[in-house]
């Protein structure tokens, strides 16, 4: 569940960057109004999922995803310019999300192995 919660705040995180731009500086009433209630959705969603994914981990994920998808969205709503740099760029963040994600995992402990040398003395 915390996963979900955590996916609901990138949703509503992104909701809120659009409607930000859509209040063209807080002159627009109804997006600036909805940019408010995103972010409260947000910050509310995202404080849940931090009752179990580590706070390193989950802003990792909010951020880049949220890097991610407002520039998808950049591109194709608000026609926004794309280039090489910023591909590599979202790329660059988008592995650093997966590599901060793989080291969560726990490694398997290293099996005790047993001295050679008391072998021998024992006669084994």
């Amino acid at each position: 569940m915390h996963w979900f919660y955590l996916f609901l705040a990138i949703v509503f995180e992104v909701a809120g960057t659009t409607s930000m731009k859509l209040s063209e500086g807080f002159t627009r009433l109804t997006p600036s109004i909805l940019m408010g209630v995103f972010y409260i959705l947000c910050f509310s969603f995202l404080t849940l999922s931090l009752k179990a994914i580590e706070v390193s981990t989950a802003y990792a994920i909010w951020s880049g995803l949220g890097i991610v998808l407002i520039s998808v969205i950049g591109f194709f709503y608000f026609n926004e310019t794309i280039n090489a740099t910023k591909i590599i760029a979202i790329a660059l963040i988008m592995i650093g999300v997966v590599m901060l994600n793989l080291s969560d995992k726990p490694v398997a402990p290293e099996q005790p192995t047993e001295d050679i040398s008391s072998i021998h003395e024992n006669g084994n």
